[in-house]
């Protein structure tokens, strides 16, 4: 084959013209095609971010409705862990009724705890407890139980007179104030959420039981 030097100006621009095309065909089957086939992938991945991002903006006008729908149903699990905790919290459960005993001007002489109850979405703890005071003082404070925040069911009532206090089945005679006019026994029962298991709960005695 003659070299490329001595063919003629005709024939050189032909084959520059046929090299040309065959490092195009090249190119074309490799670097160029992976560089389409990269971009279409870049370019289906754009479109599906852009749909998603579509689909999310139509949420936009109702975050704010449900961060305040969130807000609330924190705030009402809140005033339901008040009502009904989900921890035993004996010990608060006893200051909250001598808290509402001062104040209403009783004595409470013992808390005597009774075997636990398990519900199915809760756990019932119930105290048999002794009173003694004037007999409105006492009214008023089963009246101030029943309001407080977290539930409290009293029931089992036995009131009898402070001369004859074994007829409420106390277990003992105390020295009872001269204001003092009866005695009461009762049983409250305070509840805590079922995820608690709960353990005997001791008691607490003011006096003798």
């Amino acid at each position: 084959m003659d070299n490329f030097s001595e063919l003629s100006g005709l024939k050189q621009w032909a084959a520059l013209v046929l090299a040309a095309a065959l490092v195009t065909v090249g190119l074309h089957y490799t670097l160029f095609k992976s560089k389409r086939e990269a971009n279409a992938a870049a370019q289906q991945n754009l479109e599906s971010k852009l749909r998603e991002n579509a689909e999310l903006e139509s949420y936009r006008p109702k975050l704010k409705d449900m961060e305040r729908q969130v807000a609330n149903l924190k705030q009402q699990l809140e005033i339901e862990r008040r009502i009904v905790p989900d921890d035993k919290e004996v010990d608060n459960f006893m200051r909250a009724l001598d808290a509402e005993a001062v104040k209403t001007g009783i004595e409470i002489r013992r808390y005597t705890a009774k075997p636990v109850a398990t519900r199915e979405y809760y756990t019932e703890v119930p105290f048999e407890m002794e009173i003694d005071g004037p007999y409105y003082s006492v009214l008023n404070f089963f009246d101030r139980v029943g309001k407080l925040e977290r539930i409290v069911n009293i029931s089992n009532v036995l009131i009898a007179s402070v001369k004859k206090p074994t007829e409420a089945k106390t277990k003992h005679t105390y020295q009872y104030a001269p204001n003092e006019s009866i005695v009461a026994t009762c049983q409250a029962s305070t509840f805590f959420s079922h995820d608690i298991t709960p353990a005997t709960a001791s008691a607490k005695t003011k006096g003798a039981l």
